[in-house]
């Protein structure tokens, strides 16, 4: 079974797909913006990524939501809400991390079918 990696670098790709599955990087906004502008910038990116790997995002199997501070779960729902193809909605666990840098409040790892 062959392996495809998209925008792959020294350190990691931001998407592997492997089968039927596309396993994505943690993706994060741009520092220095508000949650939801981060959900918003990273929901974005993950729509590209799934573009790229021939998927979309009711195809999306498994979230994972790491927020710098449980306090911003209101406002980072308030995006992902309207985002996901409610029908189609994958299975999600969020929670609380220091995440790789202060000025990121929000990372977003997901898993999805081709």
């Amino acid at each position: 079974m062959t392996i495809r990696r998209i925008e792959a670098g020294p350190r990691m790709s931001q998407a592997v797909i492997h089968g039927n599955t596309v396993y994505l990087a943690g993706q994060v906004g741009s520092p220095g913006k508000s949650v939801a502008e981060q959900t918003r910038d990273i929901l974005a990116t993950i729509e590209n990524l799934l573009k790229q790997a021939g998927s979309e995002k009711s195809k999306i199997l498994q979230a994972t939501i790491w927020l710098a501070d449980m306090a911003d779960f209101a406002e980072m729902n308030s995006v992902w809400d309207k985002w996901v193809d409610g029908p189609n909605a994958p299975t999600r666990a969020t929670g609380e991390a220091k995440l790789a840098a202060p000025e990121y409040k929000v990372e977003i790892i997901v898993t999805a079918a081709l």
